[in-house]
């Protein structure tokens, strides 16, 4: 009979993640990072967050900004999902400082602070794009969905596209 190695892909293991070392310099999360750290004036958020004479500590407005606009780049606009993102992603948790806001944390301050996120949004655009970082092809900030009138039969290489040209002319104009 055979002698194989158990299998252990069901036995938990526990593995020590210095956060610090999990965002690496060239990738899009250290560039939110350093910008949200570095680059942005967040000040404007300390008015809103009046508590220090009472009431429960609040997440920090740039561990909020990471997480929200890495999950939007990532395709996560759920509050829930980016929550659970924050508590199962190792790039998450490491923009988190392994802080894990509950999902309506996230929502209310998108909800609340949309006028004061926007230009941020804007600002860190602004920054990328001085950096290089933003191609000059295409940019698109939202996922809206256009309707378009494109045919698929007209896709392809160039190639296929002067075969089909040449074929409609020649169908058009017999003579040529």
């Amino acid at each position: 009979m055979a002698n194989y190695k158990p299998d252990l892909s069901c036995q938990s293991k526990f593995i020590p993640i210095d956060f610090a070392q999990q965002i690496i310099p060239g990738t899009f999360e250290y560039a939110l990072s350093h910008i949200v750290d570095k680059h942005l004036d967040l000040t404007a958020f300390d008015d809103w967050y009046n508590n220090d004479n009472g009431g429960a500590a609040a997440y920090p407005p740039s561990v909020m900004l990471k997480i929200i606009l890495f999950g939007y780049s990532r395709g996560l606009v759920s509050s829930r999902r980016i929550a659970q993102a924050c508590e199962t992603n190792i790039t998450f948790m490491s923009l988190s400082g392994d802080e894990q806001p509950h999902y309506t944390s996230i929502a209310s301050f998108v909800a609340k602070m949309k006028d004061k996120i926007e230009p941020l949004f804007t600002q860190v655009l602004m920054i990328c794009d001085r950096e290089g970082l933003i191609g000059r092809n295409m940019f698109a900030i939202d996922g809206c969905k256009i309707k378009s009138n494109a045919s698929k039969e007209w896709s392809g290489t160039f190639e296929e596209l002067e075969r089909k040209q040449t074929k409609s002319k020649q169908q058009c104009h017999p003579f040529f």
